[in-house]
């Protein structure tokens, strides 16, 4: 910690390898996507909004009509997810692990 002429107190700060991870009694808080084409986008927004977990879920629109939801969720529940995801008819590899930090 250091002092400005000013007084105010400057931190310094950690390197992202020692930041502390987001961690709950569910497991460490992960950034998931899932990518979805155009007619795909409004029942993947139905599938997770099913979920038993609150999602707030982020929506980018990519090229050729290709749509990614990003949401955190905590990694125990990952696989629920991706089994309500493959239980509507969806493959599996349109769940994906982007971050698995915070």
């Amino acid at each position: 910690m250091q002092k400005d002429m000013k007084g105010m107190t400057i931190l310094e700060s950690k390197p992202i390898s020692e930041a502390p991870l987001l961690q709950g009694a569910e497991g460490e808080l992960v950034l998931l996507r899932i990518t979805a084409g155009a007619r795909q986008l409004e029942e993947v927004l139905e599938t997770i909004a099913a979920l038993p977990f609150p999602i707030n879920p982020e929506i980018v629109h990519g090229d050729a009509g290709t749509s990614f939801v990003e949401f955190p969720a905590y990694s125990s529940r990952v696989a629920e997810v991706r089994n309500a995801l493959t239980g509507r008819g969806f493959p599996a590899s349109m769940l994906r692990v982007v971050a698995d930090r915070f």
